[in-house]
């Protein structure tokens, strides 16, 4: 079968050979509907363009793409500035792929030549993304993340020791009725730490009920909306467990928008200990995990596939630990536990 060129690919979208270039590089002169169009056709035809800037010698551009969430959602940063100077100390250019819906990502921007590999901070459990490029060749490393096949060179936090961790700490303060606000359900990250909670309560026979239990997108609004509705029930909780600390923001400023005072009405913990969560103004109880470890490690991951593609996947999974600050206590009227 011969090989499938640009001109193929302008016959079937209808457009001229340039406009493909100029599409699929996202140069300014196409509208959107033409680049969806001819992107489209390349995706139909299994068409990738080969970058001119790449190296004819060793094909490496020197370049890594990192996918990641929205840069304004304060965990980003934190993960993601060390994996860009870890890059950069073994001769790299991260280039920040931002990707607010991981669905409408196009494949063709990082199978296209221009990238030696890819960091993906943003997979979820049913991602076609991996298998696409691992269909292509492409080297990739899920970081924070990982699929339920494992069978990808992954650096995450021990999810589910970290969310015992958290069962552990409000049982014994003397907490019963606990919510769980939780990230997206097709997200792994969210699904073991909601999986590890739920577990560690029923082992000790507290009852998880459906009305204390919230998914749905990793930021503040779900983090103000879902515990808003948790403290509006009749009896609500006096503990909340949020699955990652921008949701635990979010539940944060709904107590104080509720005048009820954290943690004397209800404990909030959150999840990651981003560098927000210590500020004293916020004083977030919460699990930790070497940020800068994961993400220096997911960068050597990358490195090791990049120079040794058929060698075995590992999963390199990062230890967690409970961070005690000011936003735990018993259960309000139990001031002796």
């Amino acid at each position: 079968m011969s090989q499938v060129t640009s001109i193929d690919v302008a016959r079937l979208a209808g457009v001229s050979q340039a406009t493909v270039s100029r599409a699929l590089r996202d140069i300014r002169g196409t509208s959107e509907a033409t680049r969806a169009r001819v992107r489209a056709a390349a995706r139909e035809l299994g068409y990738v363009p080969q970058q001119s800037g790449r190296s004819l010698a060793t094909r490496l551009t020197n370049r890594i793409g990192i996918v990641t969430g929205e840069l304004a959602n304060p965990f980003y940063p934190a993960l993601v500035a060390p994996m860009v100077e870890r890059l950069h100390e073994h001769g790299y250019l991260a280039v920040l792929i931002p990707d607010e819906d991981l669905d409408d990502l196009d494949p063709v921007q990082l199978i296209d030549g221009s990238l030696d590999g890819v960091l993906l901070t943003t997979i979820h459990q049913d991602s076609r993304l991996p298998a696409e490029l691992s269909r292509r060749g492409v080297p990739r490393v899920l970081v924070n993340r990982d699929v339920s096949l494992g069978d990808e060179d992954a650096s995450v936090a021990d999810n589910v020791a970290g969310a015992r961790q958290v069962a552990r700490l409000l049982l014994a303060a003397g907490h019963r009725r606990i919510a769980f606000l939780g990230g997206p359900p097709t997200v792994r990250t969210n699904v073991q730490r909601a999986e590890a909670f739920r577990a560690a309560l029923e082992r000790h026979g507290i009852g998880v009920s459906a009305r204390l239990w919230s998914y749905g997108p990793f930021d503040l609004d779900h983090g103000r909306l879902a515990f808003a509705r948790f403290m509006a029930q009749d009896a609500p909780p006096t503990a909340v467990f949020c699955a990652n600390d921008v949701l635990a923001l979010g539940a944060l400023e709904a107590a104080r928008a509720a005048r009820l005072a954290v943690p004397r009405d209800v404990t909030v913990v959150g999840f990651d200990d981003i560098p927000m969560a210590a500020l004293s103004m916020i004083d977030l109880t919460t699990v930790g995990c070497d940020l800068d470890a994961m993400a220096r490690s997911a960068a050597d991951l990358l490195i090791d596939r990049i120079a040794d593609p058929g060698r075995p996947a590992r999963r390199l999974v990062h230890p967690t630990r409970l961070v005690l600050r000011g936003t735990h206590g018993p259960p309000p009227g139990n001031p002796d536990i």
